[in-house]
């Protein structure tokens, strides 16, 4: 991510009025610094008027599964994807390259349970409507297909790992007895 797209990141997240946790890893901006995450801009914390806590990095499949985050922004790796759909947490995608671009694009028109910013430059303006619409009140259809898709998608992955469980114990009980 460029220092700009940083920027312009951290602007629109704090202009949209939403609570929100930011991981910001330390390599995010190459010209960042070596080993810490960028800096944020000056007057970002004012701007985000204690709505926002950032970390250098946070357990994701525990902090999707927690009941306040209403949103995921992602790269759409096919593993955040997979971790934010089990628990039903829309996305808000902003693919970078490789298989990113067709993930954002399957969970954006085939599980219609996310948004895709919108393309091209990354703009205060955009990101900050992009974060209020998948997070306000015009999101209900977002947040339904979600849990939607969580209710569907996860219960037959943990029946079926339970079910493989119980029959490898059965078959260990088996050679135990004999």
């Amino acid at each position: 991510m460029s220092s700009s797209d940083f920027a312009e990141t951290a602007w629109g997240i704090a202009g949209s009025g939403r609570h929100f946790l930011w991981v910001l890893r330390p390599g995010l901006v190459p010209d960042g610094g070596a080993g810490e995450p960028p800096p944020l801009p000056d007057g970002f914390d004012a701007a985000a008027g204690g709505r926002c806590v950032v970390v250098r990095w946070a357990p994701q499949e525990e902090v999707l599964a927690h009941a306040a985050v209403g949103a995921f922004w992602t790269h759409c790796g096919w593993n955040s994807t997979v971790e934010a759909a089990c628990v039903g947490v829309p996305m808000l995608c902003s693919s970078c390259f490789g298989n990113q671009m067709g993930n954002a694009r399957y969970v954006v028109d085939v599980w219609r349970n996310s948004l895709m910013l919108a393309g091209g430059k990354i703009e205060r303006g955009k990101v900050a409507a992009a974060v209020v619409a998948v997070m306000g009140e015009g999101a209900d259809e977002l947040r339904r297909r979600a849990m939607e898709l969580k209710s569907v998608g996860t219960a037959p992955c943990y029946t079926r790992i339970l079910h493989s469980r119980t029959q490898t114990e059965e078959q260990d009980d088996e050679q135990h007895t004999r």
